[in-house]
């Protein structure tokens, strides 16, 4: 069960930071798995939990990150990364970032979570496209419960060239070419010190479920641009 990450947890993120290196993690290796690593595996199990009860059918699973950088892209950086994150999604082959995946994730600055296609493949977006060109109803009234409800800030990555216009509702979807829905904080608030986190990402992202729904259902549609 989640009982709360702690001050040590924010200490060891701002240690890794600035003592990236091998032996500065050896020593306190059993810091990062008591303070961070078991924690956030326990915050995943949990919400995975909620998520998967509420629906069976789309046989979630769940993975903590590494802490360890990949080696061919350290790009002068340490080998360890400052921060840790899991995801939640259907079961794929391919890396997580070219499915649609829901998230949470803590840095020495903040927290984060939401649900993200942040590599879409371009059928996948042509497809959606489709879809709100000749039914777009059902697709405006996720939308417009989105932005009713106002708990998740919609960011996309534009084509350099709008696709079309539809709507202000619809337009940054129809024109995105990857998109997150994500809540940010900034600091540390004492909710991240309890188990009351784990209900408030659990309530959030199953409030998400309607829109991974919708998104792999797409995903089946035929490809528009054959």
């Amino acid at each position: 069960m989640f009982e709360g990450f702690s001050d040590r947890t924010v200490d060891f993120m701002w240690g890794i930071r600035f003592n990236n290196e091998k032996s500065w993690f050896e020593a306190h290796k059993e810091d990062y798995l008591r303070d961070l690593y078991r924690p956030m595996a326990a915050l995943n199990r949990e919400v995975w939990e909620r998520l998967s009860a509420a629906a069976p059918d789309l046989a979630l699973v769940g993975k903590v990150s590494r802490i360890y950088r990949d080696a061919r892209r350290l790009h002068g950086r340490g080998p360890y990364k400052d921060h840790l994150w899991w995801s939640i999604q259907r079961p794929a082959e391919e890396e997580f970032s070219r499915r649609p995946v829901f998230w949470f994730e803590l840095e020495p600055e903040g927290w984060s979570y939401g649900m993200g296609y942040y590599q879409a493949p371009p059928a996948t977006m042509a497809k959606l496209r489709r879809r709100l060109d000749t039914r777009p109803a059902p697709f405006e009234k996720l939308a417009r419960q989105l932005k009713k409800e106002g708990r998740f800030t919609l960011e996309t990555e534009p084509y350099k060239r709008p696709k079309g216009s539809l709507s202000p509702l619809l337009d940054p979807w129809y024109n995105a070419r990857s998109f997150v829905l994500h809540r940010e904080h900034q600091g540390h608030q004492p909710i991240l010190y309890s188990h009351d986190l784990a209900d408030l990402v659990g309530e959030d992202l199953e409030r998400l479920l309607p829109v991974y729904r919708y998104i792999l259902s797409v995903e089946a549609d035929p490809d528009p641009r054959n």
